[in-house]
């Protein structure tokens, strides 16, 4: 899966035109017929559809871009998806001046903002080519096109993967869109623009996919790195469970319990033994990755990604050459907020705290200047015994898009909810299973006690941070807009209250002009 492979069949490049406007022409002669023609072409096609998440066009770095909206090394799936649920937050802060990028940072965002425009077309493109996929593995076309048997008894998890694959993105859709366009395989290319679901719709399909995919999925820890198996599965179950109020569904938080026991009973995972070792290059080996993002400095070459959150993090006093790149971009730092959660900030304490402080302010005076909030290296293209990765830009390191130590979170999370199939003693001790860790001693063991919600949320950010969670974990805990207050929300340096609307992000102006069907979110 580190390697990304190029197709273009015409189905591929109606793909973004689907997400508004089904009557795009295809712009060459290779039809999906033609392109299915080899037994390779559909795990080909299924690895396109990850490499999604990962790369901004057909050709590494940059030159043949999915998206034409903004540069195309903004336009990376993961790159935008980490600044939406970051740089509004409490967690990072942005020193670059883009047009739209410190509208991130002080919830100030319009529906013209480029980032949240490029997120949302990311979302759709990937659904897009998820649909065409499955449109193109039935058994009617597989048996008309004379597949071979083992393709064939392959398909039924290549479908499954797919349809993961979709859901992830249906997920991140409502969470980060509330209402949006739903179109599935059902729909046929070039009938007529996409109807809006609501969030609670969407999340109910989301749940039905995910059951029904379950058992199609490789059993944990059995697939290749990279690829989804039954875990992920669970872990997506798990992760739209906790937020499933947030969309309007009733609390069921017995099942988000279920689908973590599922993970944990499961054997296939294991917390590293070094925090930071799930974050540097050869972070391919840690057994906490239920689900990454895979990068490689040679095949997987793109200015989004890790190498965004490995250079964005240099600047100052910082030798890049120490992290395994050459290039410090001077960009991404943290609040004073983030800073307070850990005992000591230097990180003599809890091994969590990866700051860097020399020259560095704890204070953001301003934003645009790099000096001002401590420097968070957690991202670094060097292995855990010091090598540097194999290409200086372009970077080693894969991301965790979910981790086990997440799980233990999770249940702890669900039970203090309200779950009544967990118990607080287990809860107690996978925290504590994570905190031995950090302070490489009993030292950090909390009592049941201690184990709260307001807890939960502090020891997400110690525990995530940097990760892509915090603005959905503050949406759950009602802290995203109002209650939490934090360095330059709202646009003031002390931080302020901005209105609930910022909950959600607007429809992109572009696609309420195109399609009739969209209704903009309130407040925008």
């Amino acid at each position: 899966m580190q390697k990304i492979l190029t197709i273009t069949f015409a189905g591929l490049l109606l793909a973004l035109g689907a997400c508004t406007d089904l009557d795009v022409q295809p712009r060459n002669n290779l039809t999906p017929d033609v392109f299915f023609s080899t037994d390779d072409s559909y795990e080909r096609f299924l690895t396109r559809i990850y490499a999604g998440l990962a790369v901004t066009g057909q050709a590494g770095p940059a030159g043949n871009a999915d998206i034409k909206s903004l540069d195309e090394g903004f336009s990376s799936y993961l790159r935008q998806y980490w600044q939406l649920q970051e740089l509004p937050t409490d967690e990072a802060v942005i020193a670059w001046n883009d047009d739209g990028l410190p509208d991130l940072v002080t919830q100030s965002w319009s529906s013209n903002n480029q980032f949240v425009r490029a997120m949302y077309y990311r979302v759709f493109f990937q659904v897009s080519m998820v649909n065409e996929f499955l449109r193109e593995a039935t058994d009617e076309k597989l048996d008309a096109r004379g597949v071979s048997e083992e393709v064939v008894a392959q398909m039924p998890t290549f479908r499954a993967e797919a349809r993961f694959l979709r859901a992830l993105s249906y997920w991140h859709a409502i969470d980060l869109f509330g209402n949006v366009p739903f179109f599935t395989e059902d729909q046929a290319v070039g009938a007529t623009a996409p109807r809006q679901a609501g969030r609670l719709e969407v999340l109910e399909y989301i749940q039905a996919e995910l059951k029904e995919i379950e058992p199609l999925m490789a059993e944990p820890g059995t697939a290749a790195y990279g690829r989804a198996d039954r875990a992920a599965v669970w872990m997506l179950q798990a992760k739209i469970g906790l937020n499933a109020p947030v969309y309007g569904a009733t609390p069921a938080y017995n099942e988000v319990v279920d689908a973590c026991n599922n993970i944990i009973n499961s054997g296939a995972y294991a917390l590293m033994d070094t925090y930071h070792h799930n974050f540097l290059a050869d972070n391919d080996r840690s057994s906490e990755f239920i689900f990454s993002v895979n990068f490689d400095g040679e095949a997987t070459q793109t200015f989004g990604g890790t190498t965004y959150l490995v250079h964005a993090a240099l600047g100052g006093n910082m030798t890049d050459a120490n992290y395994g790149v050459v290039g410090a971009w001077g960009g991404l730092r943290t609040t004073p907020s983030l800073v307070d959660l850990f005992p000591d900030e230097t990180g003599n304490i809890d091994e969590r705290a990866i700051f860097f402080t020399d020259g560095q302010t704890k204070a953001v005076g301003a934003i645009n200047e790099f000096t001002n909030g401590y420097a968070v290296p957690k991202y670094q293209n060097v292995t855990s015994d010091g090598t540097a990765g194999q290409d200086p830009t372009f970077v080693d390191t894969d991301y965790p898009m979910f981790r086990f130590a997440e799980v233990h979170l999770i249940y702890a999370e669900a039970v203090l909810r309200g779950a009544t199939n967990g118990d607080i003693a287990t809860a107690v001790t996978l925290i504590n299973l994570l905190r031995e860790r950090a302070y490489d001693s009993a030292a950090g063991q909390i009592t049941a006690d201690e184990l709260t919600l307001d807890f939960i949320l502090d020891e997400r950010a110690r525990e995530l941070y940097w990760e892509g969670h915090r603005r959905t974990d503050l949406i759950r805990f009602g802290q995203f807009t109002e209650k939490g207050i934090w360095a330059w929300k709202g646009n003031v340096a002390e931080g302020q209250e901005t209105p609930t609307f910022r909950n959600v992000y607007p429809i992109p102006v572009e696609d309420l002009l195109s399609n009739p069907n969209l209704v903009q979110n309130d407040g925008y």
